[in-house]
């Protein structure tokens, strides 16, 4: 990844990971990822927007002296998650005088992951400004984007908003600026879903406050900066309120009644007309379950019962719907079992997060599946219609 000039006086010199296939050891990553840092020249002071993720370090500091920086005044953390400022003890080293300038959230986080001493911090609160001479920063504090600590900061000179992991995209495909296509979509609707979906009831009062500033650029800690705001924006908006006419379908199977009962729900579900995405919970895509998540009116799980309570592996999936908190309109349970179950309640205990979520009525069968279970996963279809036409 090149030095590349946003405007004049602030430059991209952030880096590109090619290689990594997994983010945070759960994200699967279809073309690696990229840490971005913004270097700011003002007339009187020198700042960088966030760091880079530790193995890049070295091509951070090698683009800083590329561009002449011998000094380096303010080092701005809006995020403290280490792929943002995991290389600040190195660059402090380098740069003795510079202060790392963010909230005091992040600095309680900082402080117990990395050695930097607290006289190196220069706290900022709610609208508060840094002066680099003709250019300013004005940090505007966005707790729960996706950390407590989240804050922006906004150049108003040249309406730039740094929004850190806010509208980002784990991808390299790209040089600087998103290229006007739409390539860029399934790459951030997969990092939407994973990681800011979770907050998406707290963090979408944000987008009017983002709007209302009218910026001319949006620069993520991730992926490409948009010089068309409006684009990711309306993206955002689509993503956090609008539901396609789809159900995601999880199931496993043993001996291939629960498989049964799973293939006549689908059947009778598309036969209403309602789009069903099925995922297989032993051979599990998370990336593609977290995206149909996104935009999925509800969701099934049809599970076997092992020694009374569910499959070992829809627990994996059930934790990360718990985790991911969508909006999804209704949950369902079916499966089969032997001698005893108590699946239903230790499947609700595993997603106590979406307990305001309505839960139709399980449908259990002894053994596979004959007339009587058949009828009631009909009676399941037609409730699952219902939640569709509401």
């Amino acid at each position: 990844m090149s030095i590349q000039q946003m405007v004049p006086g602030i430059y991209s010199v952030g880096s590109k990971d090619k290689h990594r296939l997994l983010f945070d050891q759960l994200m699967n990553l279809s073309e690696g990822t990229s840490y971005n840092a913004f270097l700011i020249k003002g007339s009187e002071k020198t700042a960088l927007i966030d760091t880079v993720y530790p193995p890049c370090h070295a091509e951070l500091v090698s683009k800083l002296k590329e561009l002449g920086i011998e000094k380096l005044d303010y080092i701005v953390a809006n995020h403290g998650e280490q792929d943002h400022t995991g290389a600040l003890p190195e660059l402090l080293m380098l740069f003795p005088q510079a202060k790392v300038v963010t909230n005091q959230k992040c600095v309680d986080i900082t402080s117990e992951f990395l050695p930097i001493d607290k006289s190196r911090y220069q706290i900022v609160g709610e609208g508060d400004v840094l002066s680099l001479g003709d250019k300013t920063l004005q940090f505007m504090m966005m707790p729960w984007v996706h950390w407590p600590d989240t804050m922006f900061a906004w150049m108003k000179e040249e309406r730039i908003l740094f929004t850190t992991d806010f509208f980002g995209a784990h991808m390299t495909n790209y040089d600087l600026f998103w290229d006007g296509t739409d390539s860029v979509v399934p790459l951030a609707k997969a990092y939407y879903s994973e990681i800011m979906m979770p907050y998406a009831r707290v963090w979408q009062k944000y987008l009017d406050k983002v709007e209302a500033l009218n910026p001319a650029i949006i620069a993520p800690s991730h992926g490409p900066v948009y010089k068309e705001p409006k684009f990711i924006i309306d993206l955002y908006r689509k993503w956090v309120s609008q539901k396609e006419n789809k159900m995601i379908l999880l199931s496993v199977s043993m001996y291939g009644s629960t498989d049964a009962m799973a293939d006549y729900l689908q059947k009778q579900v598309e036969s209403k007309g309602i789009q069903v995405k099925r995922y297989d919970a032993v051979h599990l895509d998370v990336t593609g379950l977290a995206n149909d998540l996104v935009d999925a009116k509800g969701i099934i799980v049809a599970s076997p019962t092992v020694l009374t309570g569910p499959h070992p592996m829809v627990m994996e999936p059930l934790c990360l719907l718990n985790v991911l908190r969508p909006s999804v309109q209704y949950v369902g349970l079916i499966g089969s079992y032997s001698w005893g179950t108590q699946i239903a309640a230790q499947v609700m205990n595993l997603i106590p997060n979406l307990k305001n979520v309505p839960v139709l009525d399980p449908v259990l069968i002894k053994g596979y599946p004959k007339d009587t279970g058949f009828e009631a996963l009909n009676r399941l279809a037609e409730q699952v219609a219902q939640k569709h036409q509401g």
